[in-house]
């Protein structure tokens, strides 16, 4: 069972890039529930500076705002235990299992907070609420893109695994743009003072509709063919988690490492950039929510180029030559952000992005090559959550905090540069696993 039944198939289906029927159901299925999780988990950040004005009452606007950020990356910490509950889940009762989980948690956390009373009505109360529903965000997220992606790769043929599993990754960015256009769209058709006073609630309402609609698609997809066979076979393992730390110590490090760029690049380009824009650059909410759309458009039509490339020439290529952009980009565009001319700065995050997204698209087809079936999920999942709790979900924060504390409007920039510099480094120390089989 080392090979999924789409590679013991016809040499045809191992020569295309294009997904068969069966195939592009399963990443269908996976790509919709990633597209809800992330809308779901984004729209946080993209109403930051309004939910600041309710939930986080300060004299200080500033003060406010890392009090929001600080929620925000609170989620981050909660993804970790997310990821290794529902990874227990997927490695030992199935991957669909845990993806309709992870998916109705998600829906039922973002729909409290539409719902929540304000800081003027409850008080600290209020705070805490949003707090807790943010980490119940957070826990069902770390079970998210970590089974999506064990899914479909399990099902995607060896020659195409990286550019399957981009498309998957795709959702991730889709769902960000969905919940930065649902802002732009609140931004300019209301008022500030609509917004402020309800309209601010519509896109975590909206949460229940997506998420039953994301329920009902994942409901018809099947189990993959590798966890079937761990089953006939008796190898399903009692408690993943220790099976993987027992062998697989070495390749959760490198999928950290790896991961920092994806992490923290991901959320400075994309969340951060947004409030960067407005705060720091002077542009209005409109034009920021404008560049982050532009930049996640960017990023899904770069994501599945990139997996194709890594599919072709390696994935350590790839890794390579996106990671050592970002370390030259990172400066320059943030100055453009901050001063440059308005053309420049609305496509500035755009360029941060697509060295981003060059890294994504091969980084969960790696881990997945990287990982065996028995604890691939729970792999995948504590790694890629790690480095989300401490680079991904504190970017917002730390590049808030570096602003405030040096006074220096370029700071944020160096937080991007750093986290490329440790995947850069990590690349180099990667073993290419391009065509390689899925162990069990």
């Amino acid at each position: 069972m080392a090979n999924s039944t789409y590679e013991s198939a016809a040499p045809a289906d191992e020569l295309r890039a294009r997904p068969s029927r069966a195939q592009a159901k399963v990443i269908r299925g996976a790509v919709v529930g990633t597209i809800v999780e992330y809308y779901d988990f984004g729209i946080y950040g993209y109403m930051a500076t309004m939910i600041s004005t309710h939930f986080f009452v300060d004299d200080d606007p500033t003060a406010a705002l890392l009090g929001t950020f600080a929620a925000f990356a609170v989620a981050f910490f909660l993804r970790a235990p997310g990821g290794i509950f529902f990874g227990h889940i997927g490695d030992k009762y199935g991957r669909k299992n845990a993806l309709t989980w992870t998916i109705l948690l998600m829906a039922v956390a973002t729909t409290l907070m539409g719902l929540l009373p304000t800081y003027a009505t409850l008080g600290v109360w209020a705070t805490t609420l949003l707090t807790l529903s943010r980490c119940l965000q957070g826990f069902a997220a770390g079970g998210e893109l970590s089974g999506a992606n064990s899914f479909v790769s399990e099902h995607a043929p060896s020659r195409w695994r990286a550019f399957h599993t981009s498309m998957v990754n795709c959702g991730t960015y889709l769902g960000s743009m969905f919940a930065s256009l649902m802002a732009l769209t609140l931004t300019t058709v209301l008022s500030p003072e609509q917004v402020t006073a309800w309209a601010w609630r519509i896109p975590f309402l909206l949460s229940l509709v997506l998420g039953l609609v994301g329920l009902w698609i994942r409901s018809s997809l099947k189990e993959t063919s590798e966890f079937e066979g761990l089953q006939k076979n008796n190898e399903v393992v009692k408690i993943p988690l220790f099976a993987l730390l027992k062998t697989g110590g070495r390749q959760i490090v490198q999928i950290i490492l790896l991961g920092a760029l994806i992490t923290g690049g991901y959320y400075i380009s994309s969340v951060y950039s947004a409030t960067y824009l407005q705060t720091t650059g002077g542009r209005s909410p409109q034009f920021a929510f404008t560049a982050t759309c532009i930049a996640l458009i960017a990023g899904v039509i770069t994501l599945p180029i990139s997996g194709y490339l890594g599919d072709r020439i390696g994935r350590k290529p790839v890794f390579i030559a996106g990671s050592a952009a970002a370390v030259v980009l990172g400066v320059p565009m943030f100055m453009l952000m901050g001063a440059g001319p308005e053309a420049l700065a609305l496509f500035a995050p755009a360029v941060l992005f697509i060295c981003v997204s060059v890294v994504n698209g091969v980084s969960f087809a790696t881990y997945a090559e990287m990982l065996r079936t028995r604890f691939r999920y729970s792999g995948i999942a504590l790694g890629n959550n790690v480095t989300n709790m401490l680079i991904g979900g504190t970017a917002p924060f730390i590049a808030t905090l570096l602003v405030s504390t040096t006074g220096n409007r370029l700071a944020p920039s160096w937080f991007f540069v750093f986290c490329a510099l440790i995947t850069l480094v990590a690349s180099f120390f990667l073993t290419e696993t391009r065509g390689k089989a899925l162990e069990v």
